[in-house]
């Protein structure tokens, strides 16, 4: 097998696989979908009552929204992942207890007139925690009304719920040729020109682009141009972006950890099965 990146940024990654099946393949997006640990809101505690700001104004510690819509908001904000992090059923304490290795405590305390973003949650276990977006909004109060509360975020994966999913468009295809006579083409120069990163060999006769990196100006060639279309089924295109609670590259990096340790678990299982 042999991995390539194409193209990286901190929340996007688009790379290559060579020698791979398509049920391997598969096995791959599965994981980045499912299996990626993520840090996020699980329990929320909401205060009701007066609430005295600093001025002694007494406000409602009330919203327009019932607590449970606010907690679904709460539990959807992506928040910076530590993997080192334990799930809490991994922590040696009450299924019902955390501690700083597997939860982390927020708390939210904001009095009206205004909007509730994501940044007005602080992190108890220090500023790393803090929301990776500062301006998902949350509620918006009125005049008279306040949010207090509390917040419990766990290590998890999307297996158990959608808050816990890194990934968002995971998608593959295959390695495509496209392979075009030159004196049957009229785009041919121009998709050249805005894409030299796409052209893989050229002779006097015909030109091979390849849609391995993005250019919009091939659909021109794949719209109305003769042209023949050569597919890979064990070279893989990849891409992926992160809600930024992981990076980009440590989500493959897991991923590609994680399949290895099941491969190996598997390879013993068989091998103890022919005994």
């Amino acid at each position: 097998m042999e991995l390539n990146i194409l193209e990286l940024k901190d929340r996007f990654v688009r790379f290559e696989i060579k020698g791979i099946t398509p049920a391997m393949a598969n096995a791959l997006r599965r994981t980045l979908i499912n299996d990626i640990p993520k840090l996020a809101i699980h329990k929320v505690i909401f205060h009701h009552g007066q609430i005295r700001d600093s001025e002694d104004n007494v406000y409602d510690s009330s919203t327009p929204l019932f607590d449970e819509i606010i907690a679904h908001r709460l539990g959807l904000i992506p928040l910076p992942t530590d993997l080192n992090m334990k799930f809490r059923d991994e922590c040696e304490h009450p299924p019902d207890e955390g501690c700083p290795l597997c939860t982390v405590t927020y708390t939210l305390n904001k009095h009206g007139p205004a909007v509730v973003y994501s940044g007005d949650l602080i992190a108890v276990g220090g500023e790393k925690f803090r929301p990776v977006d500062q301006v998902i909004p949350i509620v918006k109060l009125k005049e008279t009304q306040a949010i207090l509360l509390e917040a419990e975020a766990i290590m998890g994966t999307a297996k158990q719920h959608a808050k816990w999913q890194v990934t968002s468009g995971v998608t593959y295809k295959y390695h495509r040729e496209i392979v075009v006579n030159k004196d049957f083409s009229e785009y041919w120069e121009e998709v050249k020109e805005a894409c030299p990163q796409c052209v893989i060999y050229e002779d006097k006769d015909k030109i091979i682009f390849t849609d391995d990196k993005e250019c919009k100006a091939l659909a021109k060639i794949l719209s109305y141009d003769e042209h023949e279309i050569k597919e890979d089924d064990s070279w893989f295109i990849f891409q992926f972006e992160t809600d930024g609670s992981l990076s980009a590259k440590d989500t493959l990096d897991y991923a590609l950890n994680r399949l290895r340790e099941r491969f190996k678990v598997l390879r013993e299982s068989a091998a103890l099965s022919t005994k």
